[in-house]
């Protein structure tokens, strides 16, 4: 389709460090944005030769870390009772953030510990929110950011080296991409509405109490 298209040659065109930089960093923020639409295309950027590999790494890795640091020290200045009523406002829940997922994140680092800063960065249910219950326990800001850099690096590893060869294929995914792009489209927006629906139960149920 043309629309799909012209929606990819816009999107590539604008893509460079500081853009991969800035959706990283909302990827690991609160606003659900996944990498799985930044790094991979900006990786394949790399392999025409206008951005480099490494940069695109470092870019991608430095967005997600700083994005993690912005949720820890809200997470730690604010508290558990802010942070919990914050995620039951009409905001978070169009975020689609509720209080629900916040309990998951802290009841996931608790039982993993520290670790869960590096596990959690490569799961994508865990990964937005991990940072919040670092914050909340003030994890050594040290280990939190090692670990946080060390998972974001090996997930942006992954990323890149499957947009960068995704270039060689180019010849063979061409002819399907708009249909992939349609499928994942309507995925995205089953996924958006499922969660949306969810978190509207949620709050219907919890007005009822």
């Amino acid at each position: 389709m043309e629309i799909i298209q012209s929606v990819i040659d816009w999107y590539m065109a604008n893509m460079n460090y500081l853009t991969i930089f800035a959706l990283m960093a909302i990827e690991s923020s609160f606003i659900p944005f996944p990498s799985e639409v930044v790094i991979p295309f900006a990786a394949y950027k790399a392999a025409q030769g206008s951005l480099s590999v490494t940069g695109v790494f470092l870019a991608g890795t430095a967005g997600a870390l700083t994005g993690a640091i912005f949720n820890y020290y809200i997470a730690l200045y604010l508290g558990r009772p802010v942070i919990y009523k914050l995620a039951d406002t009409k905001l978070a829940h169009w975020l689609l953030i509720d209080k629900e997922k916040v309990v998951h994140a802290e009841e996931y680092f608790v039982k993993h510990g520290k670790m869960s800063t590096f596990i959690g960065r490569l799961i994508p249910a865990v990964r937005q929110l991990i940072s919040l219950p670092a914050g909340l326990s003030k994890m050594n800001p040290g280990t939190f950011i090692l670990f946080t850099f060390v998972g974001a690096g090996l997930w942006n590893v992954i990323l890149t080296l499957v947009g960068y060869f995704a270039y060689d294929m180019r010849d063979k995914i061409f002819p399907y991409l708009d249909k992939i792009m349609i499928v994942a489209g309507v995925i995205f927006v089953v996924w958006l509405s499922v969660q949306g629906y969810k978190a509207i139960r949620r709050k219907k149920g919890s007005a009822t109490l």
